[in-house]
């Protein structure tokens, strides 16, 4: 493959999934102590999620505990209960352009806004006839990292 002109900086967030959400935060929040940060609802993406957070500075990782709105409906935020890995990306406007053009499926939709203010598209967890290269099963979210990471990433000591 060619030259990637993006970086991967880091892990962003891990999206888990269930129809009992409170369930999850009993573990994930009152046994582990995840810090909650806010609350996410949208109709269109079938989702009531309560974000929490693990770690600080660059080792910081988001985790959404979510559940569906309707558990019917599309998209399943439940199923799997691994719903999604979003990691932090440099450029994601590069990075989707040279994804594309190396035959990664994205999921519809582009680079959108997403639930903690950050843009973000979705590598798609199927592939296609014509994008051979999806995540195997894994939604995978890419997540343009604000400048304040990039430069603290790029200060870090490598290793």
């Amino acid at each position: 493959m060619p030259a990637r002109p993006f970086r991967v900086l880091g892990v962003q967030q891990i999206a888990l999934g269930s129809l009992d959400r409170q369930a999850l935060e009993t573990l994930w929040s009152g046994c582990f102590g995840l810090t909650p940060h806010g609350v996410y609802r949208s109709v269109s993406e079938n989702v009531d999620e309560a974000l929490f957070s693990l770690g600080r500075g660059l080792g910081r990782v988001e985790f959404d505990l979510m559940q569906p709105i309707d558990p019917q409906a599309r998209p399943t935020t439940h199923t799997p209960a691994l719903h999604h890995v979003g990691l932090w990306i440099d450029d994601l406007r590069a990075a989707v352009h040279w994804l594309v053009a190396n035959g990664v499926r994205l999921t519809p939709g582009g680079i959108r806004r997403g639930a903690s203010g950050h843009d973000v598209c979705f590598v798609h967890p199927k592939p296609s006839q014509h994008f051979p290269v999806s995540g195997q099963g894994v939604l995978i979210e890419l997540v343009q990292a604000p400048p304040e990471w990039i430069a603290a990433y790029d200060a870090a000591p490598p290793g």
